[in-house]
């Protein structure tokens, strides 16, 4: 066999594997480009559905307005965890979201200096050694290969070498997994995420026990305002910023899961039980994420979008909510607290009240139920 014939063939096996990945690329630049044809029309219905309870909240709700427009929300300009289209930054569209917790850059870590190089260099020697016999013993050059069945050495190598590779990963894995199931300290924020058919509600215990109901923005409004569409909501869980929070979830229907990708955080909302675990997110800003545990018809019409804001602001936040504090309890005084539209008299059971888009069906999950009709404003 001539150098010639042997360069030949590695060229041939080294192109046709940089055309998969390539076609590979091509396939997923496709799929992301893929405009959405169902939601936007269903988006108007939800305008129109929402347009008509507009009028009829405002005359009733000037006091819970007011208390609103004590507290400003943050901007599309505060958004930090939220998914890197493809169209955007082709390469960040398939590495993880930046991360704002301790736990989530411990994670990135683990994962850029460890998993990954290991992932690199076994799957590189193993398609190396694919290439070289490939080419070393086809049948054309009748060469045999080794009949050997036993050797020592080798079997030493091919024992001991794994297990190092194992004890390298084991040893940060665990200590991830200690670090995600710590115990949040006594003085935690407790909020508690109820997972509905299809939206979330957000429970403050420690202040005063209000709810806070968040279902998804219409696209168009979305946009019209700067925000991810099918990511933004009516209703952010807004929290404090360096302090430890207890985050509980509950499913009142069906499972459901909490997990925001930028937080390094997930939790199943399991109905009949309570979970919880530590969160202490490091930078203000806005964090988005999703259901992710398939939970019926709408399940990708339930985003979480969860705003971090300094203790001073948080505190203001929940004052407008009607919210009050062990300390100072008169601030809630004079402000209607939020009544949840789960718990409000007539309302209809979780995932049986009529929304914006049934009548197109498909649509995000719009409930059109007490929390509207009592002039609960949206707060995005």
């Amino acid at each position: 066999m001539t150098i010639a014939v042997v360069h030949r063939d590695i060229r041939r096996v080294v192109l046709g594997f940089v055309g998969i990945l390539a076609l590979a690329f091509m396939g997923q630049g496709a799929f992301a480009a893929a405009p959405d044809m169902a939601v936007p029309e269903a988006a108007t219905q939800a305008d129109a559905g929402t347009d008509a309870t507009e009028t009829d909240a405002a005359a009733g709700g000037d006091a819970a307005e007011s208390a609103e427009g004590a507290y400003e929300y943050y901007g599309p300009d505060m958004i930090k965890g939220q998914p890197t289209s493809f169209e955007e930054d082709p390469w960040k569209s398939t590495q993880f979201q930046d991360q704002y917790t301790e736990n989530g850059k411990y994670a990135m870590w683990m994962n850029n200096w460890i998993l990954a190089p290991v992932i690199v260099f076994i799957s590189a020697f193993v398609f190396i050694l694919l290439l070289v016999v490939v080419v070393r013993y086809r049948r054309r050059e009748g060469r045999e290969p080794s009949r050997t069945t036993h050797n020592t050495l080798v079997e030493v190598i091919w024992t001991i070498v794994p297990v190092i590779i194992l004890v390298i990963i084991a040893v940060p894995s665990i200590t991830l997994l200690a670090k995600q199931y710590k115990t949040p300290p006594a003085d935690a924020i407790t909020i508690k995420a109820t997972g509905y058919q299809w939206y979330w509600g957000y429970t403050y215990p420690d202040q005063g026990g209000f709810e806070v109901i968040s279902n998804m923005l219409p696209p168009e409004e979305a946009l019209s305002r700067g925000l991810p569409d099918q990511l933004a909501v009516d209703n952010r869980m807004v929290v404090p910023v360096g302090v430890p929070l207890r985050i509980q979830t509950y499913g009142a229907d069906v499972i459901h899961s909490f997990a925001v990708p930028s937080l390094w955080f997930k939790l199943d909302a399991v109905p009949g039980r309570l979970n919880e675990r530590l969160l202490t997110i490091e930078e203000p800003g806005i964090y988005y994420g999703q259901c992710s545990e398939l939970c019926g018809a709408r399940h990708a019409y339930m985003p979480i979008a969860i705003e971090a804001v300094p203790m001073e602001r948080w505190r203001q936040w929940v004052a407008s909510k009607g919210g009050s504090f062990g300390d100072d309890a008169e601030t809630s005084e004079g402000v209607d607290v939020q009544v949840p539209a789960s718990a409000a008299e007539g309302a209809p059971a979780a995932g049986e009240g009529l929304t914006a888009a049934d009548d197109a069906g498909g649509a995000p999950s719009v409930p059109l139920d007490a929390a509207q009709a009592d002039g609960t404003e949206s707060t995005n």
